[in-house]
């Protein structure tokens, strides 16, 4: 998931965002980032029995979500020179909001499924 949010990442914000703005790309990407997570979580704990809790769900997530964090902390830093305060601003705006909203749901999917499915 983290080599196709980059390489999308990368399109909307070289091709998608100077055509129609960063939060219509956004917006147009979100679907696609979040039906991918919501596959691929299902994938990975599909018949899993050490993820059949609560707990191990939150631990798998929580895990995905503090490296998908951490991951971007390093972009922005090292890619793009931005200090941790300025990154930090970036959820301020209402595209960042939305991303990281997303970011979140992405973290807490292996969890829903787990109240979803295996109920």
């Amino acid at each position: 998931m983290f080599a196709i949010g980059f390489a999308l990442g990368t399109f909307r914000t070289v091709v998608i965002a100077p055509a129609i703005g960063e939060t219509l790309a956004v917006l147009a990407e979100l679907p696609v980032m979040l039906t991918l997570s919501w596959v691929v979580a299902k994938r990975l704990t599909a018949n899993r029995a050490d993820l059949n809790t609560a707990y191990t769900r939150l631990i798998m997530g929580g895990s995905a979500f503090a490296l998908l964090i951490a991951a971007e902390f390093i972009l922005a830093r090292f890619g793009f020179g931005r200090s941790l305060t300025a990154q930090l601003a970036t959820y301020l705006t209402l595209s960042g909001a939305m991303g990281l909203a997303a970011q979140i749901a992405f973290g807490l999917f292996p969890r829903i499924q787990l109240a979803l499915y295996d109920t």
